[in-house]
């Protein structure tokens, strides 16, 4: 794992109602564990210092094992689940961080490599983000220029109208499709449930 880093944290945003899966997505068993663990474990292995899990009140996230070097994990519990009040909780509980990587909790073969890239990637850049054939994924990392912005989000918004269109915005090119993949109803899950390695 990658050292933690005290200028970046991670954001998991676990905290949607799943409308189209037709139930508890993220507490959906994927390798035994729950979907939403997957994602987790992705952000603890970025060069963070703390993850924060926004999560509905309902989501059990579970206690995760304390390792040394670990970032700390801290839930956020919303009863909202539109996108934009997730991000903004997150980023509110980011501070003076450098800069937020935002993952998705229905993501849950992001691969463990690619938070270090981006963080490398970013530089001076308003944010960073994967890049799989042609198209941009997830996670996305944030600088603290763009935390102001995020505050400002309504809606069922993501950070996705932020960046389009910058010039500012670092790319890491990939050749993993898992950037892009995420569940959204259960055949989605069934496809992606044979385990990989990170």
């Amino acid at each position: 794992m990658t050292a933690p880093s005290p200028h970046f944290v991670a954001l998991v945003l676990a905290a949607g109602s799943a409308r189209r899966f037709g139930s508890d997505k993220l507490s959906a068993p994927l390798d035994a564990e729950p979907l939403v663990f997957h994602a987790i474990r992705a952000a603890r292995a970025a060069p963070v210092a703390r993850v924060f899990v926004v999560a509905h009140p309902d989501l059990a996230t579970g206690i995760w094992e304390t390792r040394e070097g670990a970032p700390e994990v801290e839930t956020l519990r919303l009863s909202s689940d539109a996108l934009s009040t997730s991000l903004r909780a997150g980023i509110a509980a980011a501070g003076g961080a450098r800069g937020a990587f935002v993952f998705l909790g229905d993501m849950p073969r992001v691969p463990h490599t690619i938070a270090g890239e981006l963080a490398h990637a970013l530089a001076d850049n308003f944010a960073a983000l994967p890049r799989h054939a042609g198209r941009s994924g997830h996670p996305v990392l944030l600088s603290a220029r763009a935390f102001s912005m995020i505050a400002d989000l309504r809606g069922d918004a993501g950070a996705g109208g932020l960046l389009r269109d910058r010039t500012d915005i670092a790319h890491v090119e990939t050749d993993d499709p898992a950037v892009l993949l995420d569940v959204d109803v259960p055949a989605d899950l069934a496809a992606i449930a044979q385990p990989r390695l990170n």
